[in-house]
């Protein structure tokens, strides 16, 4: 099928790091499955953790449910509890490659990567735990795409074609807000809102206080970074976002709230935090996508809430390195073409 009408993307599996396994993606299974009328999307799995990759089939109502905050169909809860970790990190010391890096932590899921093309926005590139669509190890999304659809609405983390880059972590609270005269967005809907219409973090910390959120499934805050050497970290207290902007070439969130526990450096409640900062202080905010990769195999965690995903976001270049299941020697790398 010629992909024409969507995003074109370069996906291989490459051996960034010494001795990785070197393999083609798109080697197990893939079908075309009909999206919205008359468009065809591409549904392939690219490795049996089991990890998809799935172009969206042109628009799917965002800027409607922006108006109201509510849509027609119904998904999973989102988290049952608050027991997970990740990490994120953003790194601008090499002028010529600003990086943010990301682990998501938690219980051991299908995946998706996720490419999207509305009309009204910019494209991007998601990663997405489908669990939440439905999806498990009797499930799969090659017998049953429909709940698909529905994707776009629960972005993990993502970067679009402007060099923007978003990602959440878990922390003890956060108050989204309710005010009246503001629509309601969910915590990762906001995500969706900021890839579709933020070119850079000024324009995304601008989007944000035009809506409340709802954080009813689980407190998080974010990390937003973008490719002209900006990152902040948005926290919600007492319904209003509150911006800790990078005052360094490098800046670092795990999942305790910076504006209750100032980050004293490397000496945080969380070692994640303090091993990540070190390593940044270290190397003056300069690294590339192999000693990105390799700092977040450092922070992974094991065990129930283990490291489902690491990326590592290439905003200069507008490309993506994953790995799944913890196998930091093979690497997934991806990029957002015209």
């Amino acid at each position: 099928m010629k992909r024409t009408h969507f995003l074109y993307l370069t996906c291989i599996l490459v051996g960034i790091l010494t001795g990785c396994t070197i393999r083609q993606a798109g080697q197990i299974e893939s079908f075309d499955v009909v999206g919205n009328a008359d468009q065809f999307s591409t549904l392939e799995q690219i490795s049996d953790y089991p990890f998809y990759e799935y172009f969206y089939p042109g628009d799917y109502g965002f800027d409607e449910y922006l108006k109201t905050g509510k849509y027609d169909n119904e998904r999973t809860t989102l988290f049952a509890q608050n027991d997970f970790a990740c990490s994120c990190f953003a790194g601008f010391g090499d002028e010529n490659q600003a990086i943010f890096g990301r682990n998501f932590d938690w219980y051991y899921h299908p995946i998706l990567i996720l490419f999207t093309q509305p009309s009204s926005g910019y494209r991007s590139v998601s990663m997405v735990d489908i669990a939440y669509l439905g999806y498990d190890a009797h499930h799969s999304p090659l017998d049953d795409s429909q709940a698909l659809l529905q994707a776009p609405y629960i972005p993990f983390d993502g970067m679009n074609e402007m060099g923007f880059a978003v990602g959440m972590m878990s922390i003890t609270h956060a108050e989204g807000g309710d005010d009246p005269t503001k629509v309601t967005l969910g915590s990762l809907e906001l995500m969706r809102l900021l890839l579709d219409y933020a070119e850079n973090v000024d324009e995304a910390i601008h989007l944000i206080k035009d809506y409340n959120v709802d954080f009813d499934d689980i407190p998080v805050h974010y990390m937003i970074v973008d490719k002209e050497g900006q990152s902040a970290i948005i926290e919600y207290i007492d319904g209003k976002p509150l911006v800790i902007r990078n005052e360094e070439v490098w800046q670092v969130s795990t999942n305790f709230l910076i504006t209750e526990e100032p980050s004293l450096g490397t000496h945080s409640t969380c070692w994640r935090y303090n091993l990540l900062e070190a390593a940044l202080q270290r190397s003056g905010g300069i690294l590339d996508v192999s000693a990105g990769l390799g700092l977040l195999e450092k922070v992974a965690q094991q065990g129930d809430f283990a490291t489902r995903w690491s990326v590592i976001y290439d905003l200069t270049n507008i490309k993506l390195y994953v790995t799944v299941g913890g196998q930091y020697r093979e690497v997934y790398e991806f990029s957002l073409e015209d």
